[in-house]
């Protein structure tokens, strides 16, 4: 199998590059890219990176998505999560008046969680109201996810895996600055790759 996997930041990228450049054995294999933050860069960053592949002749099997991800309660900082849908959070239409936009995607995690994409950070009154809309009590929030799942429907449905660390739990009263020292601490995305390395189609 052949996967693109996709980092967001560049703190990202860094770290599932150290943990590829030490790899051996591994059962597939590895393009990485990083996409850009945010719905706009990373689903114009994944487009330009099918397309290049498109002319040398590459076709991927999967898109992965790795980093981190804030986390609604009932999870905590380090948690690995592999979501099993995604949905524009920030997107605010009238139901069934656009559903390429507001229908959830199908991601190939194994978790039950949702995660919700939107572009911005989330604090813990716009996790609350989140839960409160859809219906949830727990969840991730990202800036990406949901933005490259429709990219991945251009190109001939390419399946969906995302793999984030738990970075911060706004809830429990975690910031930026919570996020930017878990992530410092979290520079080797080694278990990232070796989940993705698991994955059977």
């Amino acid at each position: 199998m052949r996967v693109l996997i996709c980092a967001p930041t560049s703190r990202e990228y860094r770290a599932m590059r150290y943990a590829l450049d030490k790899a051996t054995n591994l059962t597939h294999s590895y393009d990485l890219v990083e996409v850009g933050i945010g719905k706009a860069l990373s689903s114009s960053g994944l487009s330009r990176a099918l397309t290049l592949a498109e002319i040398k002749g590459v076709r991927y099997d999967l898109i992965a998505v790795i980093g981190f991800a804030a986390a609604a309660l009932g999870r905590k900082q380090g948690d690995i999560v592999m979501p099993s849908r995604a949905i524009h959070h920030d997107a605010i239409i009238p139901e069934g008046f656009c559903p390429e936009i507001t229908d959830p995607r199908k991601l190939c995690g194994t978790d039950a969680e949702t995660v919700f994409t939107g572009d911005s950070f989330v604090n813990a009154d716009i996790i609350r109201e989140i839960k409160t809309r859809f219906g949830v009590e727990c969840g991730l929030f990202d800036m990406e996810i949901a933005a490259i799942c429709q990219v991945a429907e251009l190109y001939d449905n390419l399946p969906v895996l995302a793999i984030k660390y738990v970075s911060d739990v706004p809830e429990e009263g975690h910031s930026e600055k919570s996020y930017d020292e878990f992530a410092d601490a979290h520079s080797d995305f080694t278990e990232l790759l070796m989940r993705i390395d698991r994955y059977k189609e």
